[in-house]
């Protein structure tokens, strides 16, 4: 089988990749109190000259007290850490890869009294950790736009560093998923009530974003039906329900979305072998990335928890990729085993790939 739809050019707006390959965000804690070293830079440098045309960050905290439980994870606000985030992007310039932070705040998966502020209490649009366990008080409107602005201000100081886009995290049942999915959003004001209400707080932030960032700073939002509370959660069951949430979020000024699942190969609905990211382009005719157990033999839940993950044939990602179901491809675990994972591909390596193991994530490689 020919890769070659793999490996043609992208180009949206300022955007230029090389080819369709995408390195997923993958959040491993290796930036003690929030500050990425030349360790983080050599990671990142490592895959682009392995050959992703496109390196998501591992998810980086927006500047709010609550955004964390882990003083490993990177934050994307002050000095220090931007001082870090500019070498990461220089050193992934030098070596003439592109990047885009994601950023990120956990919500009320936040365990209390952890993280770099262990006093600062956990938020979320309801109380709620998941459906019918409320564990704290709701956010209020003042507090929400704190939250709002501090996106804007992470999506802001990306581009005054250098980056090459944004990403927001919307998805997984983080703090954005925790407005978009009705078992974590029981309220009754502008934020809540129905599917495009819930919408409201994301289009809040890509607005903003927008209004700081102008209109050709390249703006993705990930989104997945699947929580971390819950690994068979939707936010829509319909094609239908899918239209009327994406509407709001793609005239808001989303440039790509990018379509968590566990695996890719999973058609969203009965009436189409069309995955979430195919029908997501489908409903808004703007590009998706899809993403979700790409080369491997286990989806990426049972191999964190397991032994591993062996490696599999990729030859229904290019049937969909030749069928243009969707425009790029994110990796992830197989490019913590393989830095060079694209170039193996390109070169048509593939027995020559190793399978993933649970040390590939906790060594950073």
């Amino acid at each position: 089988m020919s890769y070659d739809v793999l490996f043609e050019p992208f180009q949206l707006g300022n955007l230029s990749l090389p080819n369709r390959t995408v390195m997923a965000p993958m959040t491993r804690g290796f930036s003690p109190a929030g500050i990425p070293g030349q360790n983080v830079a050599e990671y990142y440098r490592k895959r682009v000259e392995g050959g992703v045309g496109l390196i998501v960050s591992e998810g980086t905290l927006i500047n709010h007290p609550a955004a964390t439980d882990n003083t490993e994870y990177p934050s994307f606000f002050g000095e220090h850490a931007l001082a870090g985030w500019k070498n990461v992007i220089e050193t992934v310039h030098a070596a003439g890869g592109k990047m885009m932070p994601q950023i990120w705040h956990i919500g009320s998966t936040r365990r209390p009294g952890t993280g770099p502020n262990p006093d600062a209490p956990s938020v979320s649009p309801s109380g709620l950790v998941a459906p019918g366990k409320k564990v704290f008080e709701a956010l209020s409107t003042a507090e929400i736009e704190t939250l709002v602005q501090a996106y804007a201000q992470a999506a802001f100081d990306a581009k005054e560093l250098g980056f090459d886009g944004v990403e927001v995290h919307g998805a997984h049942g983080y703090l954005v998923d925790q407005f978009f999915w009705g078992g974590t959003n029981l309220r009754d004001d502008k934020y809540g009530g129905s599917i495009v209400a819930r919408t409201e707080f994301a289009v809040e932030i890509i607005k903003s974003i927008r209004e700081r960032c102008g209109e050709d700073f390249p703006l993705v939002l990930r989104w997945s039906q699947w929580k971390l509370q819950d690994y068979t959660a939707k936010l829509t069951n319909t094609p239908e329900e899918l239209a009327a949430f994406l509407e709001p979020l793609s005239q808001a000024g989303v440039d790509i979305f990018h379509c968590s699942q566990r695996r890719f190969w999973e058609p969203e609905f009965d009436s189409s072998d069309l995955n979430l990211a195919g029908w997501t382009k489908e409903i808004t005719g703007k590009p998706t990335i899809s993403v979700g157990s790409v080369g491997l033999d286990q989806e990426f839940i049972s191999s964190f928890q397991g032994a591993g993950a062996g490696v599999a044939n990729i030859d229904n990602l290019i049937e969909r990729m030749d069928k243009n179901e969707f425009d790029l491809i994110a990796i992830g675990r197989a490019l913590l085993s393989n830095p060079d994972w694209v170039n193996k591909v390109r070169k048509g390596e593939l027995d020559q790939l190793k399978p993933f193991s649970q040390e590939d994530k906790e060594n950073l490689n």
